[in-house]
């Protein structure tokens, strides 16, 4: 009977301990009209929320936190309840700092260039030799950066879209997120420009 309890004690450590090592919980976005900064225009809702606080960061970039190297990811959420669809390739944003200040977002490709990786180490060898340290990798040439940016280009009625948009900037009281160029897709119409307080 001993034994039964011993192999249950370990079945049920071996689950907890699995447990313990299981991935995070898929990153999804929640709806725009819920974030905290949004703005509604045209039957279309944005919402936009800074990423740079470790708990957020971490369900979102994993053990990358790009605000440590000077980039302030946005989560950037679009909900099209109009009954047109609207193109978005052409969607430019800025963050507007309080002073008036405009910083362009940065395109998700170019993230891990912002940060070149340290060349490598050369110490001398035995007999005049040259010996090359390994070098560290860029910190953020991580594929979350690329893989979770805002990429949409259509947004159907009734659909959403999600995604980072990335500023070289450093997130301050007052500033705002400006977004334009978003049009409707059958007439070319662009619609108003959104200027989305940061709170």
């Amino acid at each position: 009977m001993p034994f039964v309890f011993k192999g249950l004690a370990l079945i049920m450590s071996i689950a907890a301990a699995s447990a313990a090592d299981k991935e995070p919980p898929p990153f999804k976005p929640a709806p725009a009209a819920s974030l905290a900064n949004h703005q509604t225009s045209e039957k279309v809702t944005i919402g936009v929320e800074p990423y740079v606080t470790d708990d957020k960061v971490k369900i979102a970039f994993g053990k990358l936190n790009p605000y440590q190297y000077g980039i302030v990811p946005v989560l950037l959420v679009i909900q099209n309840d109009g009954d047109k669809a609207i193109k978005l390739d052409h969607i430019k944003a800025e963050y507007v700092g309080p002073g008036n200040e405009r910083v362009e977002a940065t395109p998700a490709r170019e993230v891990r260039y912002l940060r070149p990786p340290q060349r490598p180490n050369m110490i001398p060898g035995p007999a005049g030799q040259v010996k090359v340290l390994k070098t560290k990798k860029n910190p953020l040439d991580e594929w979350e950066i690329e893989g979770r940016s805002f990429t949409a280009a259509m947004l159907p009625p009734g659909q959403s879209a999600s995604g980072f948009i990335y500023f070289q900037a450093e997130l301050r009281h007052g500033s705002s997120i400006y977004l334009s160029g978003i049009t409707e897709a059958g007439t070319g119409r662009e619609l108003l420009y959104f200027e989305i307080p940061l709170q």
